[in-house]
């Protein structure tokens, strides 16, 4: 069996596809079970309520950039292995994707409304890491993870201990992505220059403080 030669306008088209599937539908995922469902409702007042359901807003959202990120590697990426290894952490981050989302309704939450414009901003970043060279789009995937990371754990200090359902999507979420990002390095994935390393994190402080509203 031999593996089809997409053209230009086909992989423009499966990008669509998978953008629209990310945004507004139900993208394809592994089928691991959301962990929270193995955990009972806790006890939450309303404010509480409101304050999670908008922490997995964000994370949500950021699962909504990393999408966008991979997709846009693996277009550029030179090596097929490495596109591969893209692909398959994109499918894993579609579980948190689902997670999030699933989370958030039950706790009264929406999406962010500035969904698209993370995406199309994620999506361009990853294009040009890719295009740039493998080594550093993979470098940028080991530092996004390591930061996603750090603000996973910022949530789970600020959940509180018997919201064992959210609780428990997070820390899948942390060790998922401590994975990919040792999978990013061993790909051979460089270290990136500090003002980049600055910049991204200033960068997921403006989104987080504006879907923490939006």
């Amino acid at each position: 069996m031999t593996n089809r030669e997409y053209s230009s306008a086909d992989s423009l088209l499966l990008n669509l596809d998978k953008a629209l599937r990310t945004l507004f539908g139900r993208p394809q995922t592994t089928g691991r079970r959301n962990p929270g469902d193995r955990e009972p409702e806790a006890d939450l007042d309303d404010r509480q309520r409101d304050h999670i359901g908008r922490l997995m807003r964000i994370n949500h959202t950021g699962e909504v950039c990393a999408q966008a990120l991979y997709q846009g590697q693996a277009l550029t990426a030179r090596d097929p292995e490495t596109r591969v290894s893209m692909e398959q952490s994109a499918t894993e981050e579609n579980d948190h994707l689902a997670w999030c989302e699933q989370r958030m309704q039950e706790l009264g939450g929406r999406p962010s409304l500035l969904n698209p414009l993370w995406y199309a901003g994620s999506f361009t970043i990853g294009a040009v890491a890719g295009a740039i060279g493998d080594k550093w789009s993979l470098g940028f995937v080991a530092e996004t993870e390591k930061q996603v990371e750090s603000h996973l754990q910022s949530h789970l200090d600020e959940v509180p201990p018997d919201d064992r359902r959210s609780r428990a999507i997070l820390e899948q979420m942390k060790v998922d992505e401590i994975e990919h990002g040792e999978k990013a390095l061993a790909h051979g994935g460089a270290e990136l220059p500090g003002p980049i390393k600055l910049a991204m994190q200033l960068s997921s402080k403006v989104m987080t403080k504006s879907v923490y509203r939006l």
